[in-house]
């Protein structure tokens, strides 16, 4: 698979005029498509022969978007996710990235931007199977590249694909803040601008999971700057 052509892309999109186009536009940048019509094509599809990306919408009939995703990440699935709708409200953009997806296009877009998101997600996919397997440790937190399994004090944390990729690139950094843009850059590969909430729902995500039992903070801010990794 390489980031930009020969990708397997499923398409799922109940609406048809939207569905040709997106098939169209993809067909010509290379990629090899799939499309169905709603969310239980797009689980079947998944488990039939697994893409390399979905670029699924939220309101489908039989299942929609956000339960196709939270199907998948239940099963462990790590399937790169791009969810596509009309709704643009910021707790729909939560509910999005709350259900598992790695990202979140509103509609009406820019096709040279889905197609930038959609190479993102590509060569994160990539980078992360080049990583080293070594374990990464700070604090009481253990992070295994190789199995993608993250562990604290003992319990291990249940962490979406993009939560498992930044709370492991700011652990192999630990004690070096990070800064937004460069978050952005190697783990979306993309900057989304100062106005994106993306990386802050992410942080408290990570934050939630890795304090859950009422552990110290491992994941810090610092303000006008970034975030950084390190044991209180």
């Amino acid at each position: 698979m390489t980031d930009r052509t020969g990708a397997r892309v499923l398409v799922a999109e109940d609406d048809r005029a939207v569905r040709e186009s997106l098939v169209r536009a993809l067909d010509l940048e290379g990629y090899r498509v799939e499309a169905v019509t709603n969310g239980a094509e797009a689980l079947d599809a998944v488990r039939a022969a697994p893409p390399d990306v979905l670029l699924l919408d939220v309101s489908m009939p039989l299942v929609d978007g956000l339960t196709v995703c939270r199907v998948l990440r239940s099963e462990k699935n790590r399937l790169p996710v791009l969810m596509l709708t009309a709704r643009t409200e910021t707790s729909d953009r939560v509910a999005g990235l709350d259900a598992g997806a790695d990202d979140y296009l509103a509609k009406p877009y820019e096709l040279d931007e889905l197609l930038a998101r959609l190479r993102a997600l590509l060569r994160r996919v990539e980078f992360h199977t080049e990583e080293s397997s070594n374990e990464l440790v700070v604090g009481d937190l253990r992070v295994d590249p190789a199995a993608r399994r993250v562990f604290r004090a003992g319990r291990e944390l249940e962490l979406s694909k993009t939560e498992f990729d930044l709370l492991e690139l700011l652990v192999a950094n630990a004690g070096i803040v990070l800064d937004h843009t460069t978050i952005y850059e190697r783990i979306w590969h993309y900057d989304f601008g100062p106005d994106s909430k993306n990386l802050a729902v992410y942080i408290g995500y990570l934050r939630r999971k890795t304090e859950a039992e009422g552990e110290p903070r491992l994941v810090h801010t610092v303000r006008g700057v970034g975030y950084t990794a390190r044991a209180s």
